[in-house]
């Protein structure tokens, strides 16, 4: 390894493959060519000081921003280095793996184990068909890195990719180093900070981005080895395999979000719209290059003749199209099918205008199977059911013509002042917020069995009342234009059945749902969000009742009995910490199994996880393999939150990997029958005994009436409030009113991870696990070793704890001159770490040898991006004129995207 680094890089060598050593060691030695030499004297006098803190407060503001920028993109650097090693284990594990049985966590290692257990080819095929795994993207603001920060990364990536796995000439090889060469230079030299807040816009463009790049190359891939499976194990020719659906927020989700208007949900539906229309007209002209069928050649089947004839009724294609492909019917074809593709595109380029197509996604997956089906039946199987023409039937069932599903999440509150304008202004109730819950039900299912609606046109109702409507309208819009391109309806702090009445009734006034013979039709799904500790400990109850409603169970009827019901991490975590939030989490899983099956109810469950511990983070195989018995049904939804997105899905090769794993995980435990699931009593209670004393000291500590002030002094929230990488506000309530319960998660686990405390992952462990009877212990180790629940949130606090690094935490909490909640911290982390040790019978993350080779070489050179913020932080506070307060406010940005890059997350 090079001598000349600036950068204390010995650690990397220490535990990491040769294959990642190498790696770090070209990328660094790239950046250090990149940065002037008085610059590399600076990071080498910065990373080798016995007293950093010191050094750097004779530095001046220029010489940190450079400091900040070099650290900055080595992290960038390394992040990638890592994702390129996973690539290349995952590559060589698949390479190594016996024929038929896949690499560990893949569909084929899947279903082979599903085979071994005794599956029959009866069963699987049924689960197969019920296989219903919904990723969403949202635009939660947890992505730091600009988008010009993202390809730049991604094109180191791909040259890292092909230096690892291709046989290359010299010449090739030279060509390479020199692309990361040049690569690295150019993301040294690219702004870290965006010069302005992103729009909603701008997120609706992130996300197409990898809908229609990544994504939408993978997905078939996924088809494939899930066909690949079921006939090697089973026999079976799948004709039909597309278990992962997406869905997305971005541009649809309200809640909290004034941006987000029932205009910008149009605009998001339709720039979905033609992007989507988009790559099928490629994918149809490519598809057409290949199908060369002469009917002088080949006989052209009736079926395919009788779709041409109706096809030239109905669709106008200009003579020269005809003459070209006259003697081609399959090209013919492909030329009516793109044909509909752009007149869909003409007829809803104005927003306002009706609907004026009838081809939808179910028919152009018709005219695709209908291909296939003439291919097979004139002798050409393998072209039917392989390469381009499967393909693009794949993405077809997964994309259809809408690329992903819009959910509209609100928060409740809203709804209600909605509906109490209505009802005020129809003269039904005058003060409906006042009424309590009975009376509320009362009067909603009175005015959702009557079919006149409450308004005449044209009445006045205040803002609020005005725009609910209109995102009502909005949906009625889209849902005209393709059923299947609107979601669901999600109620965000559901907390009482008149959370759910209210946008029945609501949905009902604007002519989106109403009473017929047969009863109340509203063509949406509608979900609860389950968010709080409390909400969680009642949702079986809430949802028996909601069942027994007579409105919502014929509601429920029209919608084929299925409904989905969202859980929420992030705010449960931050609302009883760590501990309590995973075992009520688990809890109201359970128990929401056992409420649908005994009402003979469908569901699917949503899972709102972030990218960190602290927010439902991790990998989601394991906590699908986690989760219990009585709602692995088959069905799942989770969210894809920002940092998440561009981690799981800028490569082709992780994306795959990632969702692999997850169909593997949702397939194989579906077999799994609710009754084989018996966790002893034993095992319960004391889980049961450690939430309850971990959220009283986590409550304990946030409740102190000193605490939000101590906070807010030792952490950059502040800063982190007015970063630009998102449209939402990071609080429900205006920038001057802003306090522990107004504050969001995501913002609350951002702080925390800046400064090193990982707190939201971890804190309570030592409050919950030390009040378990020492004697006690040896069930806590069968649960680790037994109970894949425990096991998982016992591996997760384990991460985080060796995440935390408290003496660099102590720095922070000296910005307050009141060390007395840190030495509390440090009071429940060791005790925690020794509870944590002796369960699990080795040191923190003695099972993840690369997990803890990381942290080995991050830790010192993520220590000095935290003193360079400590720094900026102490000039800020003291800065004597207004402009160079903004630009301390810009560094800080910069320190904030640094520490996020060395953290690998934000919040």
């Amino acid at each position: 390894m090079s001598t000349t680094l600036p950068w204390p890089l010995g650690a990397a060598s220490g535990g990491s493959t040769e294959s990642l050593a190498a790696t770090i060691d070209r990328l660094a030695t790239d950046l250090s060519k990149a940065v002037s030499p008085e610059l590399r004297a600076c990071l080498s006098a910065l990373h080798q000081s016995d007293d950093p803190a010191a050094w750097l407060a004779e530095q001046d503001d220029e010489t940190l921003e450079q400091l900040l920028r070099a650290d900055t993109a080595l992290f960038h650097l390394l992040n990638q280095s890592e994702k390129s090693e996973i690539v290349r284990i995952n590559r060589e594990r698949a390479l190594a793996a016996a024929p038929g049985e896949g690499r560990p966590e893949s569909v084929m290692a899947g279903v082979a184990r599903m085979k071994a257990e005794g599956i029959d080819a009866e069963t699987f095929e049924r689960l197969v068909a019920r296989l219903d795994i919904r990723p969403t993207l949202t635009a939660h603001p947890t992505e730091a890195r600009r988008r010009s920060i993202l390809y730049r990364q991604q094109a180191v990536g791909a040259s890292l990719t092909r230096l690892n796995r291709d046989r290359l000439t010299h010449a090739e090889r030279d060509a390479l180093e020199e692309d990361l060469e040049r690569d690295i230079h150019l993301l040294h030299v690219t702004d870290e900070v965006r010069p302005r807040r992103l729009t909603v816009a701008d997120e609706v463009e992130y996300g197409l981005y990898f809908l229609t790049h990544t994504i939408w190359d993978t997905l078939p891939g996924i088809a494939s080895d899930l066909r690949r499976a079921a006939l090697k194990h089973y026999g079976l020719h799948l004709r039909s395999a597309t278990p992962v659906r997406f869905r997305s927020w971005i541009g649809s989700d309200r809640d909290g979000n004034p941006f987000v208007t029932p205009e910008t949900t149009l605009r998001t539906f339709a720039r979905q719209r033609a992007a989507v229309l988009d790559q099928f007209t490629k994918e149809l002209r490519s598809v057409r290059r290949t199908l060369s069928i002469s009917r002088e050649q080949l006989h052209t089947p009736r079926i395919l003749l009788d779709s041409l004839e109706r096809d030239a009724r109905e669709v106008s294609l200009p003579d020269i199209v005809h003459q070209h492909f006259e003697r081609e019917p399959f090209r013919l074809k492909l030329s009516f099918m793109m044909a509909r593709l752009h007149a869909i595109r003409e007829s809803e380029r104005d927003l306002a205008a009706p609907v004026a197509s009838s081809y939808t996604g179910q028919a152009f997956c018709e005219d695709i199977a209908l291909l296939q089906t003439a291919l097979e039946e004139a002798g050409l199987s393998e072209a039917a059911w392989s390469g381009s023409l499967q393909r693009l039937a794949d993405r077809a069932s997964a994309f259809g013509l809408h690329l992903a599903a819009l959910d509209v999440r609100q928060h409740s509150r809203v709804h209600a002042e909605a509906v109490g304008a209505i009802l005020r202004a129809a003269g039904v109730v005058e003060d409906y917020g006042s009424l309590d819950e009975p009376e509320k039900q009362r009067v909603l299912t009175a005015e959702l069995q009557n079919p006149r609606p409450l308004l005449p046109p044209g009445q006045d109702l205040d803002e609020t009342a005005e725009m609910v409507l209109a995102t009502f309208r909005a949906i009625g819009h889209i849902l005209e234009c393709d059923r299947d391109a609107f979601g669901t309806f999600i109620v965000s702090m559901t907390h009482t059945v008149s959370d759910l009445l209210e946008v029945m009734l609501l949905a009902k006034e604007v002519g989106l749902a109403r009473l017929d013979r047969d009863g109340f039709d509203c063509p949406l799904d509608i979900a609860p969000l389950f968010e709080t500790v409390d909400d969680l400990a009642h949702c079986g109850t809430f949802m028996e009742t909601l069942f027994a409603h007579p409105v919502y169970r014929a509601h429920l009827e029209r919608r084929g009995r299925f409904q989905e019901i969202m859980l929420g991490y992030s705010d449960s975590n931050k609302d009883g910490g760590f501990w309590m939030a995973n075992w009520a989490l688990h809890r109201a899983q359970r128990t929401l199994g056992q409420v649908c099956r005994k009402a003979d109810v469908d569901f699917r469950l949503f899972h709102g996880r972030g990218g960190t511990v602290g927010r439902g983070g991790g990998r989601a195989n394991r906590a699908i393999s986690a989760m219990p018995a009585d709602c692995r049904n088959g069905r799942i939804r989770f969210t894809e939150q920002g940092e998440v997105i561009s981690f799981r899905y800028a490569q082709p090769d992780i994306a795959h990997r990632h969702l692999e794993q997850i169909v593997s995980a949702t397939l194989s435990t579906a077999t799994l029958e609710p009754d084989d699931e018996d966790y002893p009593t034993a095992w319960t209670d004391a889980m049961e005994r450690i939430a309850d004393h971990a959220m009283a000291a986590y409550r304990g500590l946030i409740d102190d009436p000193d605490f939000w002030g101590w906070y807010t002094s030792i952490t950059p929230i502040e800063h982190i409030s007015r970063l630009p990488i998102a449209s939402r506000p990071v609080s429900r309530k205006a920038a001057g009113q802003v306090d522990f319960d107004g504050l969001r998660a995501i913002p609350w686990v951002f702080a925390w991870t800046q400064t090193r405390y990982t707190i939201p992952g971890w804190y309570g462990t030592g409050a919950g696990l030390g009040h378990v009877a020492e004697d006690a212990f040896e069930t806590l180790r069968e649960m680790y070793r037994d109970w894949p629940f425990f096991a998982a949130v016992m591996d997760a606090v384990q991460l985080e704890m060796a995440r935390a690094r408290l003496e660099v935490a102590e720095r922070y909490a000296r910005l307050a001159k009141d060390e007395a909640f840190h030495q509390r911290i440090v009071g429940d982390f060791e005790s925690g770490r020794a509870a944590v040790e002796s369960v699990t019978g080795g040191p923190l993350l003695a099972h993840s040898g690369a997990v803890r080779a990381s942290l080995r070489y991050r830790n010192p050179l993520t220590d000095p991006l935290n003193d360079i913020q400590i720094e900026l932080i102490k000039r800020y506070r003291t800065a004597e004129s207004e402009e160079h307060r903004v630009f301390l406010g810009q560094l800080l940005f910069l320190s904030i995207n640094g520490i996020a890059a060395a953290m690998q997350s934000t919040g």
